[in-house]
């Protein structure tokens, strides 16, 4: 509960400071690269998350990592979550900004699980209904997970459609549990 406080004070904080600057959008772009960064790379979770490694050690690894890559309302905001000793909590508090983000311009996030990488024409297609239903803008990020068999998974604003075939073989499989035939011998 405390990360989660954290994250969405530091979230709020500078989504206001984007307001106040006119930099949104390049602040939400700067906080997808840092999400995507701190997300695929755990060794720099660990530096971040080792107190023993002094705060002008961390600003100098975000300075190195982002520094021509993000805008001046970004870097010093990643230096000001340095000095006040919450660089741990950047892969949580980058997502929480991208959830702000996506709320105050009606986006809805979704995902879209195949067996195999689908084509630009289904995607189109998906987004699509997605928007039709939700009456929001969509953004879509595709996942590939073999494990579904075929089929595909759609998850958008707490709602889940699931048609893969890893699911209808599942649910086969629970009602062949059940097992209601009954022997006359």
């Amino acid at each position: 509960m405390q990360d989660y406080r954290i994250n969405i004070n530091y979230a709020k904080a500078l989504m206001q400071l984007a307001a106040e600057t006119g930099e949104q959008e390049q602040v939400s772009a700067d906080m997808r690269l840092v999400h995507q960064v701190c997300a695929e790379n755990r060794e720099l979770n660990a530096v971040f998350d080792n107190p023993q490694i002094k705060a002008g050690k961390k600003a100098g690894i975000l300075t190195d990592l982002f520094g021509e890559h993000v805008c001046k309302t970004t870097r010093e905001f990643l230096l000001f979550v340095v000095r006040k000793k919450r660089s741990v909590n950047l892969k949580g508090i980058s997502a929480m900004y991208l959830d702000l983000y996506r709320e105050s311009r009606g986006i809805v996030l979704s995902h879209l699980t195949t067996a195999h990488p689908v084509d630009e024409e289904t995607q189109e297609l998906a987004v699509k209904t997605i928007a039709d239903f939700t009456h929001k803008q969509v953004e879509l990020q595709t996942h590939v997970d073999p494990a579904v068999l075929g089929g595909l998974s759609m998850e958008f604003d707490g709602y889940m459609f699931d048609a893969t075939v890893a699911a209808r073989l599942a649910k086969l499989r629970r009602r062949f549990e059940e097992n209601v035939y009954e022997s006359k011998l």
